[in-house]
């Protein structure tokens, strides 16, 4: 039997409520020997990709150092890492776009991250992230250039790729000593819930009828 036509809805509230929640309300994984030294954002080479808002880059590496920050800075582990980002590419979704080209802001970076002590990059070429903004009920409706201001955009988006760059950390579980199976685990849920904070209004809507069926 079919749920209610208001039961999308209900889904897409849950995704809006990982895509801007606060990572300090999270379970985060064990990180192994890691602690946060240097979170160094750069964004002055960043391409803006049309229909856009504008972003300065100062107001990336900002919101950016700031919700890295935290994410991370409350791990007490025994050695030192630094995490450096180069914003890349981004677009904020704007106001006034017929609603059914559903334009989605989406967050392009570098990532790279350094071992303090061997003084150098663990990984030989930046990892690219792609992060995208997630869906609520109202951009559902209206949009996300009309729904939400340019600056919760951007610390959706901000929030997001925090999570994904731990997801690429848990990846690498050696980096830190991090038992792999432990490491696995916490990657399948850190994963999951990047998913879901990303996913569009389709893909939520999709979620329901699957579960429903």
């Amino acid at each position: 039997m079919r749920l209610s036509r208001f039961a999308p809805l209900a889904v897409v509230a849950f995704v809006a409520a990982c895509a801007a929640g606060d990572p300090l309300e999270e379970d985060l994984p064990d990180m192994g020997d890691f602690r946060l030294a240097h979170n160094i954002v750069v964004a002055d080479n960043a391409q803006q990709v049309p229909p856009s808002r504008n972003a300065e880059p100062e107001e990336w590496v900002e919101i950016l150092e700031s919700e890295i920050d935290r994410r991370f800075r409350g791990y007490e582990g025994d050695r030192l890492y630094h995490i450096g980002v180069a914003v890349d590419g981004y677009a904020l979704a704007p106001p006034g776009i017929p609603i059914v080209l559903q334009p989605r802001s989406v967050l392009v970076l570098s990532v790279n991250i350094w071992d303090d002590e061997l003084g150098r990059k663990l990984h030989d070429e930046p990892e690219q992230i792609m992060v995208f903004e997630g869906a609520s009920p109202e951009t559902m409706l209206v949009g996300s250039g009309i729904a939400r201001s340019r600056d919760e955009q951007m610390q959706i988006l901000a929030r997001n790729a925090a999570r994904r760059i731990q997801l690429f950390m848990l990846d690498n579980p050696e980096w830190f000593n991090i038992d792999p199976d432990a490491a696995e685990n916490a990657a399948s849920a850190v994963e999951a819930a990047a998913e879901a904070a990303e996913a569009a209004p389709e893909a939520a809507d999709e979620a329901l009828e699957d579960a429903t069926e």
